[in-house]
């Protein structure tokens, strides 16, 4: 076994030279290229899985496989389409064990905080800023969760990871078109079921019944008995 390079040394290496690094033992290099893509293969797999503890468990396994095999990686793709493939791979095992044994995934994804700075306003409200920010980004992972699974996922490297169109069907095995077309229709589920979401919160703004209404006529019948 060779003896592992410094982790300086690796960090600017290429996909092949990386790979020939870890298949030879080490294992900085190998951390070099979990913290490089931990984030869009974490993402993937919780499009895939629906369940955030299942795809932290799903990619440490994948990262095991990959570990193993990585001796297997000829370069014909980029090493984060490798990657991608083996998390999609152990994904999909994990669901067909699941649909084995007859048990509902759980429904529960990526962020966006593109609303933060929609509302100006002092420091003391920050807190009340980071809740809404947290409402609207639990509210948009429900939706998405609901999307089927091939929409999720074309969605989640696209619009959350950004990934290309190219990056994407590489990933993902599938032709251009087709994540064009996916995405396209997933979007578009999406706006119909937050429009549907804003529809119902419209008649909820500016509520005003209950205590609220019964304090105001109170205090109003108050005034008038006393003359006021």
């Amino acid at each position: 076994m060779n003896t592992p390079a410094p982790l300086a040394a690796t960090s600017r290496l290429d996909d092949a030279t990386l790979a020939q690094a870890i298949a030879g033992g080490d294992t900085r290099a190998f951390e070099q290229l979990m913290r490089q893509h931990n984030r869009r293969l974490y993402r993937l797999a919780r499009a895939a899985l629906r369940d955030a503890a299942e795809a932290q468990d799903a990619l440490q396994d994948a990262y095991l496989s990959a570990w193993r095999k990585i001796g297997q990686y000829r370069g014909e793709a980029a090493l984060a389409t490798w990657l991608s493939r083996m998390v999609l791979n152990e994904c999909l095992e994990r669901l067909r064990r699941t649909r084995r044994r007859n048990i509902v995934v759980p429904l529960v994804s990526a962020g966006d905080d593109s609303v933060r700075d929609a509302v100006p306003g002092p420091a003391a409200l920050q807190p009340d800023r980071q809740l809404g920010r947290g409402q609207l980004r639990e509210l948009l992972e429900q939706r998405l969760d609901a999307l089927p699974e091939a929409f999720r996922i074309v969605f989640v490297l696209r619009s959350v990871e950004e990934l290309s169109v190219e990056e994407t069907a590489a990933s993902l095995g599938v032709a251009e078109a087709t994540v064009r077309t996916r995405h396209h229709r997933a979007r578009a589920l999406l706006r119909e079921s937050l429009a549907r979401e804003l529809d119902l919160a419209e008649q909820e703004v500016y509520g005003f019944g209950g205590e609220h209404c019964d304090r105001v006529i109170t205090s109003v019948m108050a005034r008038i008995a006393s003359g006021g």
